[in-house]
């Protein structure tokens, strides 16, 4: 036990060691409060004095949310020992959630955004007080989860932290091997005498390397053998790097450098956060200090990604969930372009459906006036013209088998392997099956849509056979009323137009009805694989699975603290190596021979929809352009032949009754007889529309009550 005037701790309760000092979990002795306090060793006394007192010093005039707090400078009893009582994180540092076996290959989106943002935020109050850290590193940034249950990161250890103005330069060492600029790294690691000086963006370049190994759970410059062990090559990386290229590995020995240029698909961040994050770590990882960007760029185009909002949209045909980074005061105008940036699918082809029912968009409108859209209810973007499917991006890990050898470290390291193996093959899992929800949801909504196209379509050619219907009973009265002998070379012209009306009604018809049969068909096929999906239980599977196999991690990891085994433990220990090897394999088999291959099979039939449904689309926008130019023709008709009607049928009768000497009453009996025929036929036809439209309602009802999916 240590003490201090007001705190205590244990020398076992380390929070963490350094060259110079080490950190305890303390108590405070009135309250019992957690504190955590760095106690400064011998070395550190070698230092000269304004060195050993300058983290002090430097703590006391920072005050942010994201940098952990000082609250007192003691010392140790006896010893006389230097002690600074600084916040205690209990979620360790960034380094600790990096090495869980779930982050392995990176953080989640909304959990590196907020280690960005709390980046960002630390960084910006030590250039406001003119302050270069030296040693940022994940070890460096400690976490704490707040009342939201939300994670805050700070900044700590300013041991290495000095005051410096962004013109300043500095010549003094400090920070850890794998986040140095690689100036610093060829004095301070290879020792190669250089009169180099450093300016404030030394603290950019490790801002990157942590940046991208908390998007990606690897460093981005790696040696055959490890940056400890090659160092000579880890430098020629690092200064060699091309241009634009924000990472680099030697896979084997004197072999090539694989330059990477983009994040890695294994990468847990979405297209559009890539997108945005490249440039940025393009521009801060860059050894020549007169090309790298300054803090004023970095905190810019940082905060720009910060202060976006995130639309989400899945594209039916790609079958692709996308993530657009947009503000919130930005235009309908410009998010159609970055969709279009995604999926190269143009604005003028870009279609959108919300909770079933179309979504139409002013140009001009903001962002911030969309519906609420979250992942779980994105905006589907459908294409009009036919899009090659994409479906869900990824590469499954690959899983090591076990050595028969028993080695302690070696299994403890090979089982954390397997279990970060297993937790992306759910993660896989989860995504393929939510691209399939989204599927099954786009595709109910777009036969609800197109069923119900078709119904008003038919409900406009009802329309036009009623309008065609009184042409041709006025072309029966006026051949009626006028008689054989009459000259109306009109009339013989609108008859002939009426049966080619009447011919393309015909056709028309039939095609929509034909279409809706299709549509009845998809509708039967949609209720089977949707009903399937519902039954699938691969999720669960791999859950429990990757529980067993957590299990055995965490056995394997306390077998390794012991470094020496009983017979009988041993004996467990191989078994449980065996067991954790199997639902490794089993998980792989599950993922590609049942959730890989329902998702291609949906995929392919969604395919094979969307197709029909593109045409029944095509041929609805043709059915409706008709509509809307015969509409025009048959009131054009039904005006002239009002015309004749009431001018020029009234001249012919006078004429001819001159000639016959008929009596007006005839002819008005038998005009009005007339009238009465046309105008039952008429009633006759809006009966018979009514009675359809009740029937087509009642269909509609009843699927609804029966093939509705279950989240829809």
């Amino acid at each position: 036990m240590q003490s201090t005037a007001n705190y205590l701790w244990l020398l076992n309760d380390v929070l963490g060691q350094g060259a110079t000092a080490s950190v305890y979990k303390a108590r405070h002795k009135k309250t019992g409060d957690q504190y955590a306090v760095k106690v400064f060793n011998h070395v550190s006394y070698l230092r000269p004095y304004e060195v050993q007192m300058r983290e002090f010093e430097m703590l006391r005039k920072l005050n942010h949310k994201n940098i952990v707090k000082l609250f007192a400078v003691e010392e140790v009893g006896a010893t006389k020992q230097k002690v600074l009582v600084m916040e205690y994180c209990a979620g360790g540092s960034l380094l600790n959630v990096l090495e869980e076996s779930e982050n392995a290959f990176g953080l989640s989106e909304s959990e590196f955004l907020i280690v960005m943002g709390s980046v960002v935020g630390g960084m910006n109050q030590l250039r406001e007080n003119g302050v270069v850290h030296r040693d940022i590193k994940p070890g460096n940034i400690m976490r704490v989860v707040g009342d939201d249950g939300q994670s805050i990161y700070k900044l700590t250890d300013f041991g290495a932290a000095r005051e410096l103005e962004d013109d300043e330069k500095f010549l003094s060492l400090y920070g850890t091997e794998e986040y140095l600029h690689p100036d610093m790294y060829e004095r301070a690691v290879l020792r190669k005498p250089q009169k180099k000086a450093y300016g404030v963006t030394v603290d950019l370049w490790s801002i990157g390397v942590t940046f991208y190994q908390a998007a990606t759970g690897s460093l981005p410059f790696i040696p055959y053998g490890g940056p400890r062990k090659n160092k000579e090559m880890m430098f020629k990386i690092t200064t060699e790097k091309p241009e634009g290229a924000i990472a680099g590995v030697q896979w084997r020995d004197c072999g090539p450098v694989e330059w990477s240029y983009e994040l890695p698909t294994s990468c847990r961040l979405c297209q559009g956060l890539k997108d945005l994050l490249v440039p940025i770590l393009t521009n801060i990882l860059e050894a020549d200090q007169a090309k790298c960007w300054g803090f004023d760029q970095f905190f810019a185009e940082a905060n720009d990604i910060l202060h976006r909002v995130v639309i989400h949209i899945f594209s039916l045909q790609q079958a692709t969930l996308l993530k657009i980074y947009i503000h919130s005061y930005n235009t309908i105008n410009i998010l159609l372009g970055a969709i279009f940036k995604q999926t190269k699918i143009s604005p003028q082809n870009q279609e959108f459906i919300y909770e079933g029912h179309r979504l139409e968009l002013e140009l001009t409108q903001e962002v911030h006036c969309l519906p609420k859209i979250t992942e779980d209810r994105p905006i589907i973007l459908v294409s009009v013209e036919p899009t090659v499917p994409i479906g869900v991006i990824y590469k499954g890990p690959e899983i090591p088998m076990f050595p028969p050898k028993f080695d302690l470290i070696n299994d403890a390291n090979l089982a954390k392997t397997v279990t970060s193996a297993v937790h992306h093959l759910l993660r896989i899992t989860k995504s393929l099956m939510k691209c399939q929800d989204l599927m099954l949801r786009g595709m109910y909504w777009i036969l609800v849509i197109l069923k119900e196209d078709c119904r008003k379509t038919l409900q406009q050619f009802t329309t036009l056979n009623l309008k065609l219907s009184f042409c041709q009973n006025a072309m029966m009265k006026i051949k009626t009323l006028s008689g054989p002998q009459a000259n109306l070379p009109e009339v013989s012209s609108l008859r002939d137009k009426l049966q080619s009306a009447v011919e393309l009604m015909s056709t028309s018809s039939q095609n929509v009805q034909n279409s809706q049969k299709q549509l009845d068909l998809m509708a039967a096929e949609w209720s089977k694989s949707s009903e399937t999906h519902h039954e699938d239980s691969t999720i669960g599977k791999v859950e429990v699975l990757l529980e067993k196999v957590f299990a055995i991690h965490q056995l394997l990891r306390k077998d390794r603290l012991k470094m020496k085994l009983q017979y009988n433990e041993e004996q467990i220990h191989k078994f449980e190596k065996i067991k954790m090897g199997m639902h490794a394999k089993k998980v792989q088999m599950l993922v590609k021979e049942e959730s890989v291959q329902k998702y291609l099979k949906l995929l392919a039939s969604t395919k094979d929809w969307m197709r029909i449904a593109c045409e029944i689309r095509k041929q609805l926008r043709s059915f409706n352009s008709q509509s809307v130019d015969l509409g025009e023709n048959l009131e054009n008709y039904e005006a002239h032949l009002n015309k004749i009607l009431d001018v020029e049928l009234p001249r012919l009768q006078e004429e001819q009754q001159t000639v016959t000497k008929l009596p007006a009453a005839a002819d008005y009996s038998e005009q009005k007889y007339m009238d009465m025929i046309i105008r039952m036929k008429e009633l006759k036809l809006e009966m018979e529309v009514l009675l359809r439209e009740l029937q087509y309602n009642n269909v509609i009802i009843e699927r609804f009550s029966v093939q509705k999916p279950h989240g829809v």
